[in-house]
């Protein structure tokens, strides 16, 4: 096999081996603490600690695999997530409250740190691994490792809620941290040195000094951010609660939208028709799709209001809604690749989705306040109004210089 196409087949498989358990992890959490009794705001904080920590994982990790190479963050990331697995398999439900909270809290900063370094190390290696002569088409390449990661984690949704109705909570968890450590044995059949660079980075350098990064970062923030508002603990509390569905009704549903979103993103340059060399996604494709999606969650607010069958309204939305949040984060997942060199990929990469991370982190917490004290519909008022600032920050975007194939001519 080529050298290449090994080197992205093992970290496509590690990001993938990876993905799964985050998604199941979550959705273990989340269902198990509701049916103990915890409240939307009281399940919220049990993930504060995951997006904390990736938002300080994304911050140091780009400079972590600058100076030692990706292989050590990509498998680094994997060792956490086992660990943080077996961490929370032998949690007592009998010790007090707040120190179980405490303690799940703890085992999601792990977590956390884990998701981070694998996606910062994962997206950075694309970029690296990808042959110069097939540069034209990063943005496939980028595409399909976030399509399929994101496809993956729908499936972790219905892995999740599967385990945790068949085999109980702490199996579930030992079960999956024993997969996870097949894959972690593969890591030695990755360079060593990928991604790492000779010089010796300061700590000033890991701020972004690249003004269209820096742009794109703060629509990442509020992009994620508005996703997570009303999906990641409003949406399953609501279909729980509300709708008094099952743990694998939930964990089904959830699951059937995230694949269906990894799946348009995976095709979306076919969709967009931007597969071909000279039509890679421009700073205008990204303006265009977020104007869009700012209508989606008024809509779905709207039909709630008008008191339509909440069952139709959430699921007709939802796909609309993963329809063209798909196409938005495929290209910003492109645009912020194309906006870099390789020599500050693992460095802007990680500057970027510590932005990420800490959108996720306020639309988590936002989503358990804002659910429980106004339900699902304020949740998705305010998801507008923060997809409609990603819209407007994106309209500062500069021109992209130079093409990936350009960098890769220039170098």
């Amino acid at each position: 096999m080529d050298k290449n196409l090994r080197n992205y087949a093992l970290v496509t498989s590690a990001y993938w081996g990876y993905t799964i358990t985050d998604g199941a992890l979550r959705m273990l959490v989340l269902l198990h603490f509701n049916k103990l009794g915890f409240t939307p705001i009281e399940i919220a904080f049990l993930f504060l600690f995951y997006e904390i920590f990736g938002i300080i994982t994304n911050f140091l990790g780009g400079w972590i695999g600058s100076q030692f190479g990706l292989r050590l963050t990509l498998y680094g990331g994997i060792g956490l997530q086992i660990f943080a697995l077996v961490m929370l398999g032998v949690i007592n439900f009998e010790w007090a409250v707040w120190f179980q909270v405490l303690y799940v809290m703890t085992s999601q900063a792990f977590s956390g740190v884990a998701k981070d370094l694998t996606k910062m190390s994962s997206k950075s290696a694309v970029r690296l691994v990808v042959p110069k002569e097939q540069e034209s088409k990063l943005f496939k390449w980028v595409a399909i490792l976030t399509g399929s990661k994101n496809a993956l984690k729908g499936l972790g949704f219905f892995v999740g809620a599967f385990l945790l109705e068949v085999f109980g909570f702490k199996n579930a968890l030992f079960i999956q941290a024993s997969v996870l450590f097949i894959i972690f044995l593969s890591g030695r059949f990755l360079p060593k040195n990928l991604g790492k660079i000779k010089a010796k980075i300061k700590f000033k350098q890991l701020f972004s000094k690249s003004k269209a990064i820096n742009i794109l970062s703060l629509a990442r923030f509020f992009l994620f951010g508005a996703r997570d508002i009303w999906f990641v603990v409003a949406l399953p509390v609501f279909l729980r609660t509300n709708l008094g569905w099952t743990f694998i009704q939930v964990g089904t549903y959830m699951a059937c939208w995230v694949i269906g979103y990894g799946i348009i993103q995976s095709f979306s340059p076919t969709i967009l028709r931007q597969n071909q060399a000279g039509k890679a996604p421009q700073a205008r494709t990204i303006q265009i799709w977020t104007s869009i999606l700012t209508i989606v969650p008024v809509s779905i607010a709207v039909a709630f209001m008008a008191g339509l069958n909440p069952q139709i309204v959430i699921t007709g939305g939802l796909i609309i809604f993963g329809i063209v949040f798909a196409f938005n984060s495929a290209v910003h997942s492109y645009l912020v690749l194309a906006y870099t060199e390789d020599d500050d990929v693992a460095l802007n990469v990680g500057f970027y989705y510590m932005a990420n991370s800490g959108g996720r982190l306020l639309g988590t917490i936002t989503s358990g306040v804002v659910f429980q004290m106004g339900g699902i519909e304020s949740c998705l008022w305010i998801s507008s109004f923060f997809v409609f600032i990603a819209a407007l920050v994106s309209f500062k975007l500069p021109p992209i210089k130079s093409t990936p194939l350009q960098i890769a001519k220039n170098i």
